[in-house]
């Protein structure tokens, strides 16, 4: 199996958020986790008429890999992302496929004019890495509400739900294939 790829991007938080996400993701999916340097300019998904970057256009990039690695990747950023018909998003993936991205700004408590809270944080943002993807795995939004698949519009409902699958959502990730489909990701 490939490595599950970690590219942080524009992600100013201390080191130690992104060494207990790679535990948490090692421990969910049972691959090996590797950072990498990011190799695209995410300032292309810049829409400053929004003043947010296009998470779809984020994704495109993370797939134009120059390696031609083809296991999946997880972008990790600290910039607000959106897609076309909501206000924001919290990350984004391809259903069953091998590309995935997270936003930690609307996950961080100082947003919502709370104090800063690093475990918070943490959780919330292993919880959103771990269902992007979940998605990726091909799982749908699950109904089970405390399933990490169960789906969040809002911060709150983050916090209500567990970073794990559910047994059901479980027994399909351990049932998919093991290589994403091969599809190419498009130049940035």
């Amino acid at each position: 199996m490939d490595p599950l790829e970690i590219v942080p991007f524009f992600f100013f938080h201390p080191r130690g958020v992104l060494e207990r996400l790679c535990a948490t993701l090692r421990d969910r999916f049972g691959a090996e986790v590797r950072l990498r340097t990011p190799w695209f300019d995410p300032e292309v998904a810049f829409d400053p008429g929004r003043g947010q970057y296009r998470a779809s256009t984020l994704l495109r990039c993370l797939l134009d890999d120059p390696t031609g690695a083809r296991g999946r990747v997880l972008g990790i950023t600290g910039v607000d992302l959106f897609n076309p018909v909501l206000t924001y998003v919290f990350g984004e993936a391809q259903l069953a496929d091998r590309g995935a991205v997270v936003s930690s700004r609307r996950l961080r408590p100082e947003m919502y004019g709370l104090p800063e809270d690093l475990a918070l944080l943490q959780a919330r943002l292993d919880t959103e890495a771990v269902h992007e993807l979940g998605h990726t795995w091909g799982l749908i939004h699950c109904l089970d509400p405390m399933c990490v698949m169960h789906a969040s519009s809002y911060v709150e409902d983050i916090d209500l739900k567990e970073s794990r699958f559910c047994s059901g959502c479980l027994r399909t990730i351990r049932s998919a294939p093991v290589a994403p489909l091969d599809r190419p990701g498009g130049r940035c």
